[in-house]
């Protein structure tokens, strides 16, 4: 079989696959909006789907189910979407973020081949032991304890064979799903798929990039390498590739095994503060933030040091953004609405269909039960979900990084609450955020920003005469090209299509039926019980075809 054959035949496979999972976990009604239920497996076709037994799962929990029946990159898309409360409603969410990312582990001949093959030479030459058993398994990679010649403790991440490919159908196939919902489902453009799918594509190939981790390890170590209370482990190069990342191993305890830090005399507060402290850094000075600080990637040193592991996913915040936070601080402090709205129009998260006057009332109704409070009384995490709940209810399209760290200040919150009760970080955040202003508002920041801001203008008027003289050309030449779009008739095609295909076939059936019984009157031989034969069969086939029209405008409520 030809590879092109090969390939469209697994992917029609693997849509059968995800189409009979939605089924299964009764989305049935979105594979009708999307017209995909003829695509559905042969499987299903004959045997049906088995119902859902025990206690009725919730919308939420029917959708974490699909994602983890369909597998790794499904599971990771559920991750990033997690994050992404500004794009699907609050309760999807937070049941996305419940997806373990676990998997089977693979061989160690696996293992082996590929260190050998990223790194020139077998494994018991890179290293003096190498531990067969993972202490961690993922989708797209798994974890071991291993040592270097000098005798160096150390941990090696090794990707999953064939997980590439894998990856890169899976991403194919979400495309055209996501074209298919924007299409067909009139509410999907709200949530907008194809920028999700990007988004996720742009993650999970960062991911797949160990190269990538151990640039984000090195700059952390920059960072904070006069910090004495975070420590970031050292990256080996010379033993890592783009599918191999070698850390340093970290010897000490989970940040959430409370006997320990107390059989150990550490103060859980302290622990608490240095670890929200080193958050506030990453965000207000670094602007490069981890975005998953949660227990299982806080270790507590011997030696009393907060460690930081797993650098796979993190943040980045331009200067611009940066300073649009703080912006957004002040205005949030002075109840400035108007100021609020600006600063979401220069992100580039307001489109036109956004009802701006509803914005405002919703965001100062919220801003009015925070009025008059203290630091001591705001709960950054619950602001960030209720601020993200009106920007979503509205449309506003949130940036990713800023999706990110809301995601990474309620990790960080959460994990301040675990460890003290009524730890509040937002405290910590008043000192760098301040700095960061009073940075800002030094006499060489502002004829910075305005030499900046002068010498733009100045380039665009000097771009005007040209860009009018190109335009006038492309008239001249007659380039010039008028596009019209038209809004909401995308379904009414749809629609009309349909319509136009069940009455295509009714003629059909109507044909059959009168030709058949012209043979009849005619008959003609061979005969079966003195009726010709010829007649009874296209009495038969028109009548499996109309039962089947009759059952599907049933089905779907639509004649």
């Amino acid at each position: 079989m030809p590879l092109r054959m090969l390939r469209r035949y697994k992917m029609a496979k693997r849509y059968g696959k995800i189409i009979d999972t939605l089924i299964k976990y009764e989305f049935g009604y979105l594979v009708d909006q999307m017209q995909l239920r003829p695509f559905k497996s042969i499987k299903s076709k004959f045997k049906g789907y088995c119902k859902l037994k025990g206690t009725p799962l919730t919308g939420p929990e029917r959708a974490r189910k699909v994602l983890e029946e369909l597998g790794p990159t499904y599971i990771k898309l559920g991750q990033v979407l997690s994050v992404r409360q500004d794009l699907i409603p609050i309760k999807y969410a937070n049941e996305f973020a419940k997806l373990q990312d676990a998997a089977p582990h693979f061989d160690f001949k696996d293992i082996s081949f590929l260190i050998h093959q990223e790194l020139g030479a077998p494994t018991d030459e890179m290293f003096s032991e190498f531990e067969h058993e993972p202490i961690a398994a993922a989708s797209i990679g798994q974890v071991h304890r291993a040592k270097l010649s000098d005798g160096t403790d150390v941990v090696v991440k090794v990707q999953r064979p064939g997980i590439r490919k894998v990856i890169e159908a899976d991403l194919d196939i979400m495309y055209s799903i996501a074209g298919f919902a924007e299409e067909h489902i009139h509410d999907a453009k709200l949530y907008r798929p194809i920028d999700v799918v990007d988004e996720f594509s742009r993650s999970i190939h960062a991911e797949m990039d160990y190269t990538q981790e151990a640039r984000n390890v090195d700059r952390f170590l920059t960072n904070f390498k006069d910090d004495k209370h975070i420590y970031i482990p050292k990256v080996y190069r010379d033993f890592s590739s783009e599918r191999v990342l070698t850390l340093e191993y970290i010897e000490g305890t989970r940040s959430n095994d409370f006997e320990r830090i107390k059989e150990l005399g550490f103060d859980k507060n302290e622990i608490a503060t240095y670890g929200a402290k080193a958050f506030m850094k990453q965000i207000f000075e670094c602007g490069f933030f981890h975005a998953d600080m949660h227990p299982g990637n806080v270790i507590i040193m011997d030696n009393g040091k907060i460690a930081l592991i797993d650098f796979g996913m993190v943040g980045h915040l331009s200067d611009n953004v940066r300073n649009a936070l703080i912006d957004g601080l002040i205005a949030t402090s002075r109840g400035d609405i108007d100021v609020l709205v600006e600063i979401l129009r220069d992100l580039d998260a307001i489109s036109e269909d956004v009802n701006i006057p509803a914005l405002k009332t919703d965001l100062e109704y919220m801003l009015d039960t925070y009025y008059g409070r203290s630091l001591k009384q705001l709960d950054a995490s619950t602001m960030m979900v209720e601020t993200i709940s009106v920007l979503r209810k509205h449309q506003v399209k949130v940036p990713a990084s800023i999706a990110l760290l809301s995601k990474g200040i309620m990790t960080i919150s959460g994990f301040g609450a675990i460890m003290v009760p009524d730890f509040n970080a937002t405290i910590l955040a008043e000192p760098y955020a301040r700095k960061l202003m009073t940075k800002r508002m030094r006499p060489k920041s502002i004829l910075s920003g305005a030499f900046k801001d002068v010498w733009n203008f100045a380039r665009m008027i000097h771009k005007v005469p040209t860009q009018v003289t190109h335009i006038l050309n492309s008239a001249e030449k007659g380039n010039i090209h008028l596009k019209f779009e038209h809004g909401g008739l995308d379904r009414i095609v749809s629609e009309l299509d349909a319509a136009s295909n069940r009455l295509s076939f009714s003629l059909i059936i109507s044909s059959l039926i009168v030709g058949s019984s012209l043979i009849i009157q005619t008959g003609m031989e061979p005969l079966v019980w003195g009726v010709p034969l010829l007649g009874v069969l296209g009495f038969f086939i028109a009548g499996f075809f109309g039962m089947g029209l009759v059952i599907y405008i049933l089905k779907t409520g639509r004649i």
